[in-house]
């Protein structure tokens, strides 16, 4: 397989969807890694495997509609294997094997038979404490925008995946691209009060927009930044509320065409009526519990 992501929007050709079978139990408070989850279970309304499966089907539906070829990870037993984005993900033409925190670190055997399609040459190992997971980068031409943490408690926070070292190293790999490291807000049990990945708050779409949510920051300087790359009138800015539900966290299958949750009423009207945008809905509230969305749920391996 020839690996091929220059951005997030280029039209789709392969991807790997995360796998919704053989969830497990509800873990418990302690046995959670997101702030999501953690209020998920606290508040009772975990999501139930029955319902994970119908909404991930839904999404694979989507994309086999537009000729998009999905692969699948292995099925693990009791484990929640439905984020494929932290697994590993790809920049140009090399994949990136992430150093996910140890909570996950079995999942990775499950995409055995989507690394050996790769050749041996394109697969990055980064070093055991560089720490880095898929949903902290975008790809955007010759941007890399990276989430991290640089607190001095980065060690004590789950929600913390990225760290300053792992960003060097990709700078080392990335020499040509402008890399540009944003600091997240961080908080491993109040949802509205920390970002778990950076796609939680920022995505583009199109040719030259995005998705954007001012309060992820920790220095507004890092918004404003975005903001004046691709322009006011070219960013959605979505509420705390809508941050919440994981408004920014949509998958484009071409700069055209988005694949969104149905319950985003007013972002999906606003692609589709004020940006022209073809708008496939499909219901995820269930998976959206779990401190993902639909960008969580796949890595893309070809884009045109």
């Amino acid at each position: 397989m020839r690996l091929n992501i220059k951005n997030e929007t280029g039209r789709l050709k392969s991807v790997v969807l995360g796998q919704p079978n053989s969830m497990g139990s509800v873990p418990t408070l302690e046995e959670s890694y997101d702030a999501k989850s953690y209020y998920s279970i606290e508040h009772n309304m975990y999501p139930k495997e029955s319902d994970i499966i119908n909404e991930m089907n839904a999404f694979e539906a989507v994309l086999k509609k537009y000729d998009v070829e999905v692969l699948r990870p292995d099925i693990i037993q009791d484990y929640n294997q439905v984020f494929a984005r932290d697994v590993a993900f790809v920049i140009d033409d090399k994949m990136i094997i992430s150093n996910v925190i140890a909570d996950r670190a079995d999942e990775q055997e499950a995409y055995k038979k989507v690394f050996e399609k790769v050749a041996w040459r394109k697969i990055i190992n980064l070093p055991e404490t560089a720490h880095i997971e898929g949903g902290d980068v975008i790809v955007w031409n010759d941007f890399l925008f990276i989430g991290t943490c640089f607190s001095e408690d980065y060690r004590s926070y789950k929600t913390a995946r990225t760290n300053e070292y792992a960003i060097e190293i990709l700078k080392e790999y990335f020499p040509k691209k402008r890399i540009i490291d944003l600091e997240l807000k961080k908080n491993d049990k109040i949802p509205y009060e920390g970002i778990l990945h950076l796609d939680c708050t920022f995505n583009p779409i199109g040719k030259d927009k995005c998705i954007i949510y001012k309060d992820g920051f920790v220095d507004e300087s890092d918004y404003r930044l975005i903001i004046d790359i691709f322009g006011e009138e070219n960013c959605f800015h979505v509420t705390a509320e809508e941050m919440f539900d994981m408004c920014p966290n949509i998958f484009s299958i071409s700069p055209e065409i988005v694949v969104s949750d149905k319950a985003f009423t007013r972002m999906n009207d606003h692609l589709r009526n004020e940006w022209g945008m073809t708008v496939e809905e499909i219901p995820y509230r269930e998976i959206s519990k779990m401190g993902g969305l639909l960008r969580c749920s796949t890595m893309p391996l070809v884009r045109e």
